[in-house]
């Protein structure tokens, strides 16, 4: 069965500092996984971004809003990788924090 996880991330940083730091973050993980067999799409409106990601198979969708004091990440997993949410929920959360940390 398929799964959705949302993680909050609080922040003090102002919406487009944020954003940018996000944007890299993303960037990144797109260099990354490049030439692996690995889809990657995003769509940025404001401050709400919607993605796909896609392996084997198996595609996990999002979406991401930036407000004030908190990034919202909600994630809708395929039910092969809904064994892994509360992990993969954990993890989000720490290496979303360290982004976002100010500098």
């Amino acid at each position: 069965m398929a799964e959705t996880i949302n993680v909050e991330i609080p922040h003090r940083l102002t919406r487009l500092e944020a954003r940018q730091r996000l944007e890299g973050g993303l960037q990144r993980v797109h260099e990354q996984v490049a030439g692996r067999a690995v889809s990657l799409e995003q769509q940025w409106s404001g401050d709400h971004l919607d993605f796909k990601a896609g392996m084997m198979g198996q595609t996990i969708t999002g979406r991401l809003d930036i407000e004030d004091s908190v990034v919202r990440l909600e994630l809708d997993l395929p039910w092969l990788l809904a064994s892994i949410a509360n992990s993969l929920k954990g993890r989000l959360k720490k290496e979303g924090t360290l982004l976002l940390e100010k500098k």
